[in-house]
Formats: C-alpha cells, sequence, structure tokens
C-alpha cells in the first residue's frame, strides 16, 4: 500500500470542530458564538452545532443567562489526565517543591510547542507579590528565557547546531538563558534545560517572579541543581552545564 501523506487522512469536520475547541481554550473567559465565528471565519450555524456536540459531551458549558460558551468540566478531566502521565512532570514536580521552598518564586516545567513555548506546570510563591500564573500560556520562543534555552539545546540535525549566534552560544556555554519583561512588565525569569535518556532536550525549568526581588546568582545555582536532579531521574546522566551535549 502506498505511503499517504498525514494531511491526506484529514476529515474537514473533525478539523472544524478541534479549532472551535482550540479557540475556545484560547480565551480568558467566555464568549458569544458570534465572537468565535468572526475569529474562525465560520459561519454562526456550524459554529452553534459544534458548541451543542461538545456541551452534550460535557467539554463546553452554556451559561444560561447570557447565552455565552466557556470550557467544561471534561476538558479539564481529559487535560489532568494527560499531564498526570507525562513522565517528565511527574518526575519534576517533587524536585519543583523542594525549589520553590528554596527560593521562594514560582518555578515552572515549559515544553516547546512549535514555534512557541508552552508552560505546562507550576509551583508557586507564598510571597505576597506574585505574577499571575502562566500555566496553559504560550509565547514565541526567541522572546522568553524558557524559549530561547529550548532553542539553544536543541539537539543538532545531521550533527549542525543551527543555532550558532553568539546569544546561543553563551547559553550553551553557561547552561541558562534570562530575560527581563518577555512576560510581562517588570517580570524576570531564568530558564535551564531538562534532558532525558540519551540526552535528547525535553523541556525546561523556569523560575519567574518580580525583578526587583530576583537574586540571580543564587537562583542560578538552584535551578541548575534542581535540573540536574530532574535530568537524573528522566535518565540523564551527563553534564549539560558547560554545553557538552553539543560537542563534537
Amino acid at each position: 500500500m502506498p505511503a499517504r501523506d498525514k494531511d491526506s487522512y484529514s476529515i474537514q469536520s473533525v478539523e472544524n470542530a478541534l479549532e472551535v475547541l482550540e479557540a475556545l481554550c484560547d480565551e480568558e473567559g467566555e464568549v458569544r458564538i458570534s465572537h468565535l465565528s468572526e475569529k474562525l471565519q465560520m459561519n454562526k450555524t456550524s459554529v452553534f452545532r459544534l458548541l451543542a456536540t461538545f456541551e452534550g459531551r460535557g467539554y463546553v458549558e452554556r451559561e444560561e443567562s447570557t447565552g455565552k460558551y466557556r470550557l467544561g468540566l471534561t476538558a479539564y478531566e481529559v487535560g489532568q489526565k494527560l499531564l498526570s502521565r507525562m513522565e517528565l512532570l511527574k518526575q519534576a514536580r517533587p524536585v519543583l517543591e523542594l525549589l520553590v521552598r528554596d527560593c521562594n518564586e514560582a518555578a515552572y516545567i515549559a515544553v516547546r510547542r512549535g514555534a512557541e513555548i508552552l508552560f505546562l506546570d507550576m509551583v508557586d510563591t507564598s510571597q505576597k507579590i506574585k505574577i499571575v500564573p502562566l500555566v496553559g500560556r504560550r509565547f514565541p520562543l526567541a522572546t522568553t528565557a524558557a524559549g530561547r534555552a529550548i532553542l539553544a539545546f536543541s539537539k543538532p540535525v545531521n550533527g549542525t547546531i543551527e543555532n550558532r549566534d553568539s546569544e546561543y552560544e553563551s547559553i550553551r556555554t553557561q547552561g541558562y538563558a534570562v530575560d527581563s519583561n518577555a512576560l510581562g512588565n517588570d517580570i524576570f525569569s531564568i530558564a535551564s534545560p531538562l534532558f532525558c535518556s540519551g540526552g535528547s532536550l525535553n523541556g525546561v525549568l523556569c523560575i519567574v517572579g518580580p525583578a526587583f526581588r530576583m537574586q540571580t546568582e543564587q537562583l542560578i545555582i538552584q535551578i541548575q541543581e534542581a535540573c540536574s536532579v530532574i535530568s537524573s531521574k528522566l535518565g540523564d546522566h551527563t553534564s549539560y552545564r558547560n554545553g557538552s551535549n553539543f560537542s563534537g
């Protein structure tokens, strides 16, 4: 049987349904059918029928008084089941809790999603002044410390490192990336890579907090120690702090 491109198996009605669900996920609050219709360039009747189908299965809920829609508990359930089965999060969570206890700033696990970085899980700080949680948020790779750490430490293609400019070389050498204001005004973050068996990049650990409170030198030590522990739990036992995963 001849090989076929994945797109040739695509079912348009399913594609439309997923676009509606993903668009609803991107909204911070409740939305009207007209808003989704305009956003997706899809007629209102089609959007209504898809939302009604999702509502019947609990993925979407409709507020009777306003007629607006929001994500339902089934969507939350499915997401939580997926996260609970991710080895990265299972191994990282206890280390994140210890890290936050030591540095008293919010810590995140983030992964690459296409051209963006996705913040998957977090342990929050007990500080009174804190950053609005970023779980589920996506940002361009090149603008954030987490994204640049992903780009710097991504495995070479055919033995060739693609990101060779001085900034990425520096990130690889020191083992971490930092940013200011990329996640919001006066927000500082520092990110370091997480590896699994075979030295493959699995994600990043990121500490986020108000710029005025972040003690960079101490955080560098703490985040790299935490990354070493998590990477070891995931099966990687090589040193990455001096860019050794990119030697040769």
